[in-house]
């Protein structure tokens, strides 16, 4: 099939780049021009383990191509995907505006029949809003040309976007009619070879089944901080719980694991749209308030424990920190827990000694750009200079010399067995807050470490 993808951010880079791997022609369209060369360049903005060697490969076979303009892109394309940004406003709304600039595009350039996806994160009726936009642009040119609308949510996991897309556990399809709804079928079909999980419905509730997906997601994440709070309060372990409630089929053991909070670009964003959306047709959300509440609060408390044991003046102290992007296998800093525990830090006086395999650029470039450091440049990081807030360093042990404490903020893999050893050598005092949980609190007692952990 002829595919257009407009949008190269996350979600568009790595649909086109998957559905170019099935054999589709795909061409992706930005309005970033220096992005789009870089990709042509075989540049790839985000991190994403396997999408680099995939879209080389299939950017050099021709199935996937790098453009800005739009209008031959949709020209030459039978299914076009949205796949822009929908950044919060700052009543929680999804912003829509980059949606329906793209809807009016597609109505100014297409010639014939076309299928119109919402890919992006989009509130429950932004199908009715993109149907409008590209019947607008139809009606001023005069043009009788039939479309559909249809809404495929993604449900794609940074650090693992590639082997969810190439094996989904479900494709959603929100669509009006059997003629779409046929369409996106043959599209998805070589993703379930081993097992046809395609699930058609309407529009609105495929709109709806995204927000649904990660608001319960959130709750579980939300739910289990605010039991590892009332353990830490009444004498219980929140991992031994966490063991006693996870056996138990109905629960499960995903997403259920005590730590810092939830960041990312899904979760914040899409608890506090469907909040908004759920106020706008006049219904309180009680609990996905609480949800967002308690995630707030819960990037706190790793600070609060630090202050605890250093002192609410951390003049003169300096922290390790292991971890900046929200998760593992990811550069994406966006909600991270570790930009609330470095500026809670670091407004009481403490220095900051940061490591992240992939992420310390993009936390120096944009995130936490505005903590004194030395300049950068997309070839170096910084090195250390006496006036420096935040000092990044290039391993995780380097990131010790001389600090206080070590904090880990993101449960990387090459942060599971480290060489305690030379964690106490080259710390300060062996004193160990972990923000994941992620060693056993007995052992590192023996160890002669001074541990903190979330619910213990």
């Amino acid at each position: 099939m002829k595919i257009s993808v407009i949008g190269t951010g996350y979600v568009g880079l790595v649909t086109g780049t998957c559905f170019a791997e099935m054999g589709n022609t795909v061409t992706c369209v930005d309005i970033d021009e220096a992005k789009i060369e870089k990709l042509k360049k075989g540049i790839i903005p985000i991190y994403e383990p396997g999408l680099e060697t995939m879209v080389l490969e299939n950017h050099e076979k021709g199935t996937l191509q790098f453009t800005t303009d739009i209008k031959s892109a949709i020209e030459n394309s039978d299914i076009a995907f949205i796949a822009v940004g929908t950044p919060m406003g700052e009543d929680g709304s999804a912003d829509l505006q980059y949606v329906l600039a793209v809807a009016k595009s597609i109505g100014e350039h297409m010639t014939h029949y076309m299928v119109v996806v919402d890919k992006s994160t989009v509130p429950v009726g932004t199908a009715d809003k993109v149907r409008a936009a590209v019947q607008a642009e139809l009606d001023r040119r005069g043009a009788d040309i039939g479309f559909d609308v249809v809404s495929n949510p993604e449900f794609l996991k940074e650090g693992a976007a590639i082997e969810d897309f190439m094996h989904p556990d479900r494709v959603v399809i929100g669509a009006e009619n059997e003629k779409a709804m046929a369409i996106m079928h043959d599209l998805y079909a070589p993703f379930m070879k081993r097992s046809d999980r395609f699930i058609g419905m309407d529009v609105r509730s495929a709109e709806m089944t995204k927000y649904a997906a990660n608001a319960m997601l959130a709750t579980k994440i939300s739910f289990m901080n605010e039991m590892a709070n009332i353990c830490e309060r009444v004498g219980a372990d929140i991992n031994q719980v966490r063991h006693g409630i996870g056996s138990d089929s109905r629960i499960g053991y995903s997403f259920i694991y005590p730590g810092c909070g939830y960041g990312g670009s899904c979760f914040p964003k899409d608890v506090q749209a469907l909040a908004k959306t759920a106020k706008d047709y006049g219904y309180t959300p009680r609990i996905l308030d609480a949800i967002e509440a308690v995630n707030y609060d819960q990037k706190k408390v790793l600070p609060a424990k630090v202050v605890s044991r250093f002192g609410e003046d951390l003049s003169g102290r300096t922290f390790a920190v292991w971890g900046l992007a929200f998760k593992p296998e990811t550069d994406d800093m966006r909600e991270a827990s570790s930009i609330t525990v470095i500026r809670e830090l670091t407004s009481r006086g403490a220095k900051i000694r940061a490591y992240d395999p992939k992420a310390m650029q993009e936390a120096a470039s944009h995130y936490l750009a505005d903590l004194p450091s030395r300049n950068l440049s997309h070839e170096e990081l910084p090195v250390e200079n006496e006036g420096d807030t935040l000092t990044y360093v290039g391993s995780k042990y380097d990131a010790l010399d001389g600090a206080d404490a070590l904090i880990l903020v993101t449960e990387w893999p090459e942060f599971r067995s480290p060489d305690f050893d030379e964690m106490k050598q080259r710390l300060k005092s062996p004193v160990f807050f972990d923000g994941r949980n992620q060693f056993d609190r007995e052992r590192m007692a023996e160890l002669g470490f001074e541990y903190f952990q979330i619910g213990v």
